[in-house]
């Protein structure tokens, strides 16, 4: 479980931050090297996932979308200063849950 859950949260660091990077260069208009950075983080992203001992993609997936969205928000908030507030934490909670049940309901 502690395995599952440290996988998880690299995964989204890694599609989190590589995805900002992607955003800084062409929104920002940061430099291409900043882009590339980001694009092979997203592509360490991809591989991440495979290290998990679940057989299903899909279930894996699903249940890391609740993680995605817990760390987003935590990113959103310590990178660009935007406070979660209440119904945030609200929703972040109740995918946190549904991911739990998806990933460690013995089946």
């Amino acid at each position: 479980m502690i395995k599952s859950a440290i996988l998880f949260v690299l995964a989204g660091l890694a599609e989190i931050g590589g995805g900002y990077l992607v955003w800084l260069c062409l929104r920002e208009k940061k430099h291409v090297f900043v882009g590339l950075a980001g694009g092979i983080i997203l592509v360490v992203y991809g591989v991440i996932p495979t290290f998990q001992d679940y057989p299903n993609f899909g279930r894996v997936y699903a249940a890391y979308g609740g993680i995605f969205i817990i760390l987003s928000l935590l990113w959103g908030w310590g990178i660009d200063k935007k406070k979660p507030d209440h119904y945030d934490w609200i929703g972040s909670a109740i995918s946190l849950i549904g991911a739990a049940i998806i990933i460690w309901t013995p089946r």
